[in-house]
């Protein structure tokens, strides 16, 4: 899986070379029939045979198989095949049989199942039969499922791995219009964004949320979810900033996550100086920290370094999903919006449902979210609507 002009193309190429070419010209190689399954019969050949990073343009001479049009196939010179097949007529797959097969863009085919389903099926020449995928990632049922199975093997590439043979200027100016978003970790980083079931956010929700710049903001806070622990292999340490513009009554309120500033294993003193960095950074009013764990030990820690910060400690009295679960419908109201940047973040938030974090280890940058957005939303609206309601 790689983004766009990562070398796909190059890699999948090279794969049916090193499948079908013995160490001499004319020396047999491991597989003697390969089919290549493209979007389209003209895909395969304009990209997969013909391309720049295609068979040909990978073959020296002495090993340059011959392309017969006719009957849509590539001959070496010892005598292997590689047929065209496109993933538009996946019947005509029913018959053949190979040895391997180098399938491109699998994620952006219109009939990827029944595709791939044929393809198995015709795969049975040889004593392991191989499959290369090519592919930028898309949220689709087929490659998903290929991702679990424990005979595939996954290799990842962004599209920054190849920018010496790519224009600077599209570079320049992908990056710009595209990177921290969903499509840029998608088509860009090459990585597969797939939502949860029954996540309480979704990657569509999300992008749905992206803005390039906020207004004025009334209010900033810094949300803090420390590890229990800051040893090596503890849960990562959740800081979130976030500001809201509280105008008007609650409906009329708007938040805006600016920043996540979390950080992986670390000692009390690094997370209590990234946060305190980070409220002096974004002009924050105030730092939230969930002491369940620490206890007073949090403001303590985070009071060394800078005895003036205004630290409110909040209790987690109901389960991470409870507690998310005011948060997410602000977002289903659309009244939260998201920075450029937030991807491990937005992660981890597609893993939360409400029957807990779908996700490995804890999700401490969701639970810093949920304080901040508490903190600037959730709160002070129940306040507004009836001032005789304290926080607990």
């Amino acid at each position: 899986m790689g983004g766009r002009g990562a070398g796909k193309t190059r890699a999948g190429a090279e794969w049916v070379r090193a499948q079908v070419e013995g160490s001499k010209p004319l020396d047999k190689g491991r597989c003697r029939r390969v089919a290549l399954v493209g979007e389209t019969v003209d895909q395969v050949r304009e990209v997969m045979v013909f391309g720049e990073s295609g068979i040909l343009a990978c073959s020296p001479p002495d090993r340059r198989p011959e392309w017969q049009a006719t009957r849509k196939r590539l001959i070496w010179p010892n005598d292997a095949v590689a047929q065209v097949y496109s993933a538009h007529d996946p019947e005509s797959l029913r018959g053949p049989q190979f040895d391997a097969a180098w399938v491109d863009e699998l994620a952006k085919w219109k009939k990827p199942r029944q595709t791939w389903d044929m393809l198995q099926f015709a795969l049975r020449l040889g004593e392991a039969p191989r499959v290369c995928v090519t592919t930028t990632p898309r949220n689709v049922g087929v490659l998903k499922d290929l991702l679990k199975l424990d005979t595939t093997v996954v290799t990842t590439a962004p599209t920054d791995v190849n920018r010496a043979n790519l224009a600077s200027s599209f570079l320049d100016e992908v990056r710009t219009r595209y990177s921290g978003t969903r499509l840029g970790r998608q088509e860009l980083d090459g990585l597969l964004l797939e939502d949860t079931d029954g996540a309480m956010w979704t990657a569509d929700m999300l992008e749905a949320a992206r803005v390039e710049e906020v207004p004025e903001l009334d209010r900033i806070v810094v949300a803090i979810d420390p590890p229990v622990t800051g040893r090596t292999g503890s849960d990562e340490c959740g800081i979130v900033v976030a500001g809201a513009v509280t105008q008007g009554p609650p409906q009329n309120w708007r938040a805006y996550v600016l920043a996540d500033e979390s950080i992986g294993a670390a000692s009390p003193s690094a997370w209590a100086q990234t946060a305190i960095r980070a409220m002096s950074e974004f002009g924050a009013q105030r730092l939230v920290a969930e002491v369940n764990q620490g206890g007073d030990m949090v403001a303590e820690v985070i009071r060394q370094f800078d005895p003036l910060v205004p630290v409110r400690s909040v209790h987690a009295s109901r389960g991470k999903a409870a507690r998310a679960e005011p948060v997410a419908a602000l977002y289903e109201q659309g009244r939260v919006f998201h920075m450029r940047g937030l991807g491990k973040l937005e992660d981890q938030m597609r893993a939360m449902t409400a029957h807990g974090f779908d996700g490995k280890s804890s999700p401490d940058r969701v639970d810093a979210l949920v304080w901040a957005l508490t903190e600037l939303m959730t709160e002070p609206a129940s306040k507004w609507r009836n001032p005789q309601v304290r926080a607990v």
